[in-house]
């Protein structure tokens, strides 16, 4: 898999999916450049959050469940506190999603 579509899920993600999904059927756009759209959607917010992120994010919380599958990790913490040099949030249930970042440009 080029990709792992980690970015396909968010609210950006699924707009332009269903976006894509209207134009394939009205026949303004072919499934394979639909799907084109979708591939670079995932290289480009990879390579954005890549070079464009700076600041970093201590994340603490009650681990809930957590699972490797496929090289990717998924964990989901209850009472999560994020706190970057500002500020400090606290959000009730969070799901993280990572991978190693070599297997994407694979």
């Amino acid at each position: 898999m080029a990709t792992f579509e980690l970015y396909r899920r968010s609210t950006i993600g699924m707009c332009l999916t269903e976006t894509l999904d209207d134009m394939v059927q009205n026949g303004t756009l072919s499934p394979e450049l639909a799907f084109q759209v979708l591939v670079q959607f995932d290289k480009s917010m990879t390579e954005a959050l890549e070079t464009k992120v700076k600041s970093k994010v201590s994340i603490k919380g009650h681990l809930h469940t957590y699972r490797f599958c496929d090289n990717v990790w998924t964990f989901i913490l209850q009472d999560a506190m994020f706190k970057n040099e500002d500020t400090q949030e606290n959000v009730g249930r969070v799901k993280i999603v990572a991978c190693d970042s070599k297997l994407l440009t694979q």
